[in-house]
Order: C-alpha cells, then sequence, then structure tokens
C-alpha cells in the first residue's frame, strides 16, 4: 500500500479507494476514507499489500484494490458474524498423565475433562478480543471513530476525521511491540480493558482517552454484548465434538 502512496500520491490514491468502496459496496457507515487518510498521511501505518512476494506483484491499483478487500472482509467476517474454526491441534496425552500425578484421586475421566476445560478456555480467550473490537465499533462508531478492519492500519484499531489514533488491548500485558509515536510526532492514544495483575477494568480510562462519555461504555455493557452476540451467533465459539463439555450445551 505504501508503494501505491508514494507512487500516485495521497490524493489519488485516496479517491481510488473511495471508487473501490462503492464499486465493493462497503458500508458508508464504516468511514473507510478516514482509515484510508490515515494510511496516506503515515504511509509507515499502511499495511503491506504484497507480503513478501517476489514475483507477480500487484499494481498500485491492484494494491489499493486488494487493501479495500482487506477491510471489507474484516467486517464481513466480525466475530458476530463469523463461524469460528475448530482447533488444529489435539492434545497430548502426557497432559493428563502430568495432571493425574499430581491429583492422583482423579479418574482418568476427570483428568480428560480438566484437559479439554483448558482448550475451551483458551477457544473463549482466542474470540475475546475480538468481541471488544466490535462492541467498542458499536460504541465509538456514532462518535465519529473508524474501526481499521481486517488491520488496514498497523498497530492501530479506531481512528477518527481529525487524525486521531486508537490502540486497544484487553489486558495490560497483552503482546504490544508498536511504536506510540507515527511521523509526524501524533501520539497513538492506547487503551487496555483489564489489568492483568489486579483483575480492575478501566473503562474510566477509556473515556478519558476519547474525551467523552458514553452510556453502557462499561463492563455491564460489554457483557450484555457478549452475551447477546453468542446467543444470536452460538458458532462464534468453537468447540470440538469430542469435547466431554460440549453435553452440557442444552
Amino acid at each position: 500500500m505504501n508503494n501505491a502512496i508514494a507512487k500516485l500520491g495521497r490524493d489519488n490514491v485516496c479517491a481510488k479507494a473511495i471508487r473501490y468502496a462503492t464499486e465493493l459496496k462497503v458500508p458508508g457507515c464504516l468511514h473507510i476514507e478516514h482509515v484510508c487518510n490515515i494510511c496516506c498521511d503515515n504511509p509507515e501505518l499502511a499495511p503491506n499489500i504484497n507480503g513478501r512476494k517476489k514475483k507477480n506483484i500487484l499494481s498500485a491499483d491492484q494494491c489499493i484494490e486488494q487493501w479495500v478487500r482487506k477491510f471489507l472482509h474484516g467486517y464481513e467476517e466480525r466475530i458476530s458474524k463469523r463461524q469460528s474454526k475448530m482447533p488444529g491441534t489435539v492434545p497430548d496425552d502426557m497432559i493428563d498423565t502430568i495432571i493425574k500425578m499430581r491429583l492422583p484421586k482423579l479418574s482418568t475421566e476427570q483428568a480428560n475433562s480438566v484437559v479439554y476445560a483448558h482448550r475451551l478456555g483458551m477457544s473463549a480467550e482466542n474470540i475475546l478480543g475480538l468481541l471488544l473490537e466490535e462492541f467498542l465499533f458499536q460504541k465509538l462508531s456514532p462518535l465519529g471513530w473508524a474501526m481499521a478492519w481486517g488491520e488496514t492500519i498497523k498497530s492501530v484499531d479506531f481512528c477518527n476525521a481529525d487524525g486521531s489514533l486508537l490502540q486497544i488491548k484487553n489486558r495490560s500485558n497483552s503482546e504490544n511491540s508498536s511504536s506510540s509515536k507515527i511521523r509526524d510526532g501524533k501520539a497513538i492514544k492506547k487503551w487496555f480493558r483489564i489489568n492483568a495483575k489486579n483483575g480492575r477494568c478501566k473503562w474510566e480510562k477509556l473515556s478519558e482517552t476519547i474525551g467523552q462519555t458514553v452510556t453502557g461504555l462499561d463492563e455491564e455493557g460489554f457483557r450484555r454484548f457478549v452475551k447477546t452476540t453468542l446467543r444470536k451467533n452460538p458458532e462464534a465459539l468453537a468447540i470440538e465434538e469430542v469435547n466431554p463439555w460440549l453435553d452440557f450445551k442444552n
């Protein structure tokens, strides 16, 4: 994408992106223009559409189109709509052995249930960040914030028309190696939902960060959103058919 920006210039890239967005029927309420403006004004934040390909390198126009498609795909595959993939690995039987050696009164069946409970918990943890992102999208969009669906801005989750940038994390210990500054010195605002050391939620800090108080932008509002989303789309959480905890589904 940054090659397209360097070749065509900011205004041309933005105009072409809007044209492709119109052709692909990207909803106007997503404000892809704000996201594109950020990439054009800060090319270092634009994703590398070509990746590591040495052959069949995309043209500038193709890069712009793929960037728009990447944005649209991210939106269409949001957690409230998608069916999550099953784990691609199988449990290691040695884990059962380790658990039973430490807790010898456990039966083989109970130890197996512990292993699968862990796998279920990991699946839930894997979608937690996606649920948080979509909840914030619903709450912040009316305020003019646009979500960078499909990771269409590096290290940034939300932006708005004035160029403000926001990166969100679920926990304070989430991996985050990105810089807090961009080329013009503007800070990337950062927020995490919960302090991993003491379990305290930081919703009031988010209100301070965006400079606005939003009704329902709190832990209870998030919990309601999670329940509603999983009720409407239970396949958002992948559960293996062999997982014994599936018996508690109904």
